[in-house]
Parts: structure tokens; C-alpha cells; sequence
């Protein structure tokens, strides 16, 4: 998805950032523990003035880790866990829950060793239990944004019908239609095109055109015991319509 919006000229994702989400979940920390978040107002540091730090911090890592576009965007992972918090720092932006089964993330992961925080890369049932779980949080907070703020793009459904889901994310996002898009692997590491990083493991992908090859990779890889508790360990497989 991000190499396809890289390709349009009006857009910059640009490479994950790391930081954006470490910066969320400190923010998060502060208001949810009582103690500390009384500890910072009696420092004198209300909400808004950590609101207007922690926007800061997080639009100069965005604008100036890339070329400059006049549309920008990040697509660090679990950041749409603080999507509601994150509208109010910038109330023109939009999200994109993009979605996909969770077997085949899983599978995806393990094998080609992608560490994720949290995320045991030796048990399929854990990281499921924590994929589910960190879905569940996701899909809440786009809910809460609603349809204006907040489009669920399947990954399915992007590889199946690319031109068809790529019409409907830039009409969502206001921003014209560009044959670009369909074609992102024409675009990689080219000036103004798109920027990959030499440690993202998801660069090697990016490099090829739209594909199904992943969807069923998963089959035949999970332990049968995990695939028996299934609906116990990811119960947002069913929820988002993966039987």
C-alpha cells in the first residue's frame, strides 16, 4: 500500500520511521497512569502543551525524513491504535486500517524473521493471540474515527482488484487519479519515486509488481493444535471475515 501511494507525485510515505509509534505509546503511558500524569501537571505540563510537543516531534520526523510532497503520510505499524488521539494533534488527517489474515501476517512474520514488539517469532499461537488483539484495538479506533476519517482497505482485495481499491483510497483521500499507482515497482529508488530501506524486510517485496503469491502461503504451515483453537487464539478472523 505504501509504495503504491508513494508512486503517485503527490504523495510521500517514505520508509518506516520507528520512532512515531514509540513517541505514541510514551504519550499514552502519561495519560493513562494517574500518578504520572499528575506528576506532569503539578511540573506545569498540561495536555495540550505535551499535545503540541508530541505533534511537534512527530511532523518534523515526518516531513523531513523524505522529499517534500504535498501530501504526507506514515505508515509505521500500530499506529492507528492511537488513531483517535492522533486526529486530535491533526484534525485534517485521514487513516487507513489496512487489514489482512491474520494467518497469513502471522506466517509472514516468523518466516522471514520480522521482529515485532511483543511478537514471539517461535509460537504461531502467541503472536495470533497478540495479532487479534492488537486488531481488535485498531478496528475500535477507526470505528470511533468513522467513515470520513478512517477507510478499511482489505490487502486481499487490493492484490485481487488493485485499480478498483486504489480509485476508491484516492477518491477517500481527495487526491487525483494517477495510473502510477498500479505500477510502483517503476518507481523504486528512483528520484522522487520511492525510497526503500536496506533493513525494512517488507523492502524486498516492494520491489516486485502486485501479486497474489502470499495470500495462501500460510496454508499447510500452521500446527494443527493452533489451527483447532483458532477461533479461541484470533477471534478477529472471523470478525473481519476470514474463515
Amino acid at each position: 500500500m505504501r509504495a503504491m501511494l508513494d508512486a503517485h507525485d503527490d504523495i510521500r510515505c517514505g520508509e518506516e520511521t520507528r520512532v512515531v509509534p514509540r513517541i505514541l505509546q510514551l504519550a499514552s503511558q502519561w495519560s493513562r497512569s494517574a500518578k504520572e500524569s499528575n506528576r506532569l501537571k503539578e511540573a506545569g505540563l498540561s495536555d495540550d502543551i505535551l499535545g503540541s510537543a508530541v505533534s511537534s516531534f512527530i511532523l518534523e520526523v515526518i516531513v523531513k525524513h523524505g522529499e517534500p510532497a504535498p501530501r504526507l503520510c506514515n505508515k509505521d505499524p500500530f499506529t492507528l491504535k492511537y488513531g483517535v488521539y492522533l486526529l486530535n494533534l491533526f484534525p485534517k488527517s485521514k487513516f487507513i486500517f489496512m487489514i489482512r489474515d491474520g494467518r497469513a501476517v502471522v506466517h509472514s512474520l516468523i518466516t522471514r524473521k520480522v521482529t515485532v514488539t511483543g511478537f514471539d517469532l517461535t509460537s504461531y499461537r502467541q503472536c495470533l493471540t497478540k495479532w487479534s488483539n492488537s486488531m481488535k484495538t485498531m478496528m475500535g479506533q477507526c470505528d470511533e474515527l468513522g467513515p470520513l476519517k478512517c477507510i478499511k482497505v482489505k490487502y486481499e482485495d487490493l492484490v485481487i482488484q488493485p485499480k478498483k481499491e486504489m480509485e476508491r483510497i484516492l477518491e477517500y483521500l481527495e487526491i487525483p487519479w494517477e495510473e502510477n499507482v498500479l505500477h510502483h515497482q517503476d518507481f523504486v529508488g528512483k528520484p522522487g519515486g520511492i525510497s526503500l530501506s536496506k533493513v525494512e524486510r517488507s523492502s524486498d517485496q516492494v520491489v516486485n509488481p502486485i501479486n497474489s503469491e502470499a495470500l495462501r502461503k500460510w496454508v499447510g504451515s500452521i500446527p494443527q493444535d493452533v489451527l483447532d483453537d483458532m477461533d479461541s487464539i484470533a477471534p478477529m478472523l472471523k470478525v473481519l471475515g476470514y474463515s
